[in-house]
C-alpha cells in the first residue's frame, strides 16, 4: 500500500489509479471494514488523526479531484463525507523521499510524465498533508539504510 504525501499531479495514469484503489482499501480499514491492512505502517498518520475517518475522505476528495481534472471518471460516491479536517503533518524528509521514489518509478513507466515535471526539485504534498521539517518516517522502508 502507497499512500502518497505528493500532490496527486504527480502521478501518471498508472500511479493515480494505483492510488485511487490503495486509498479505497485504506478507508475499508479505517471503517472496520477488512481484516487485512489494519496494521499497515502507512495508515498509523490516519489512525492517529482526531477524525481518521474523515482525514481519510478528504484524502480520497483530492485524489478524486486529480482523477477528474484528467478526464477520468472515478466514483464520486465512493470517497465518503467530506469536511474540512485538520492537516497531517508529513516531513520534509518523507516527502523528498517519496519524490525520490515516484521519479524512479516514472523513469521506467512514464518518462514522458517524469520529463513534465524536471524542474521540480521540492515536490508539492497532497493538499491534506502539511509540510514541516524532518526526517524520512519511521515506518517507510528506504533501501540502505
Amino acid at each position: 500500500m502507497r499512500l502518497w504525501s505528493l500532490h496527486p499531479k504527480y502521478l501518471d495514469r498508472q500511479g493515480l489509479l494505483a492510488l485511487w484503489r490503495e486509498a479505497l482499501l485504506a478507508r475499508a480499514v479505517l471503517r472496520g471494514q477488512t481484516r487485512g491492512y489494519t496494521r499497515h505502517p502507512q495508515l498509523d498518520r490516519f489512525w492517529m488523526h482526531p477524525h481518521p475517518r474523515l482525514a481519510i475522505s478528504a484524502y480520497l476528495d483530492h485524489v478524486h479531484a486529480e482523477a477528474t481534472a484528467r478526464g477520468y471518471t472515478f466514483d464520486r460516491t465512493k470517497v465518503g463525507q467530506v469536511r474540512a479536517v485538520q492537516p497531517i503533518m508529513v516531513s520534509t524528509g518523507q516527502l523528498a523521499h517519496e519524490w525520490a521514489h515516484l521519479r524512479a518509478k516514472l523513469a521506467v513507466r512514464s518518462p514522458e510524465v517524469l520529463a513534465a515535471w524536471a524542474d521540480v526539485t521540492v515536490a508539492d504534498c497532497h493538499p491534506l498533508f502539511h509540510r514541516q521539517p524532518g526526517p524520512v518516517a519511521s515506518w517507510e522502508r528506504v533501501p540502505g539504510a
